[in-house]
């Protein structure tokens, strides 16, 4: 490659520079309001669930899990929601792994990632999860930045829906470095019961204002991660007059400003 040819990574699929995604925590019922919300504008999530607590009371039915996150990550939350750092590894391991096995069988895909119960964790419960198969765990320290995370097995959101959401959205339509990601979090339950009750205008006033922006793309976790693992394993000549895409996903860069692809398994020569 010339001297003067530009070559930048820091792109999301189709050259865009910004992702929004967002999760939401455990099995209540109330998810099923919440996905009817998110379809409507078109917002992609990721539901934690507690598979442990399907068929009951209130709680999502075993039955509709497929149907109704389609379209949709269906992710780990441990299989009844315990503190996780406070068990011996075992039965945290068993947690995980049973809550996996669950939602797996309904899902029908490999559940590869979580969320951390009440959002506590320690270093042994961040090596236990590799062992486990996760490949990303999201806490609930709030950052209030649009960066990738340095390690997406304490992977800390944005924000959650509750601490002035809006006015980081706001930040966000802004933002224009590589690789800007908003990512919010919450509970489908606190929409009726923590904030004022029946506040479902909330989260349908904030998918309308995020829905459809040109330059972001809307994402799951598990999308994020596949992607960003293969921009990662890109492989570059000396020079840099040679790339090659091992991974099984397109992944998008610029050259002298033009936003371009490269296809799973192709090599391109500049």
């Amino acid at each position: 490659m010339s001297a003067n040819k530009d070559l930048r990574f820091g792109f999301f699929p189709g050259g865009k520079m910004k992702c929004l995604t967002l999760s939401y925590d455990d099995s209540h019922d109330y998810n099923l309001r919440l996905v009817e919300i998110f379809n409507k504008y078109n917002i992609r999530a990721t539901f934690h669930l507690n598979s442990g607590g399907f068929d009951k009371e209130g709680n999502l039915k075993s039955a509709e899990i497929a149907e109704v996150f389609a379209g949709h990550e269906i992710s780990a939350h441990s299989y009844n929601h315990p503190y996780l750092e406070r068990l011996p590894m075992m039965s945290a391991l068993n947690q995980i792994l049973d809550d996996r096995k669950g939602l797996e069988a309904l899902a029908g895909y490999p559940v590869r990632g979580m969320s951390y119960p009440f959002g506590t964790y320690d270093q042994r419960v961040v090596e236990m999860l590799k062992t486990a198969g996760i490949e990303y765990s999201r806490t609930t320290i709030a950052t209030n930045n649009f960066t990738l995370p340095d390690n997406f097995l304490t992977w800390h959101p944005t924000c959650h829906h509750t601490h002035n959401c809006f006015e980081v959205l706001d930040k966000f339509r802004d933002y224009n470095r590589p690789f800007g990601l908003f990512y919010m979090w919450g509970h489908a339950f606190e929409f009726e019961r923590n904030l004022p009750n029946n506040n479902w205008e909330m989260i349908e006033d904030f998918c309308k204002k995020a829905a459809d922006w040109p330059d972001v793309w809307y994402a799951t976790n598990i999308e994020i991660i596949d992607y960003i693992n293969a921009v990662r394993s890109i492989k570059l000549s000396a020079d840099c007059s040679i790339i090659h895409n091992p991974s099984a996903t397109e992944v998008w860069f610029s050259i002298d400003n033009n936003n371009t692809s490269i296809k799973p398994g192709e090599t391109l020569k500049f």
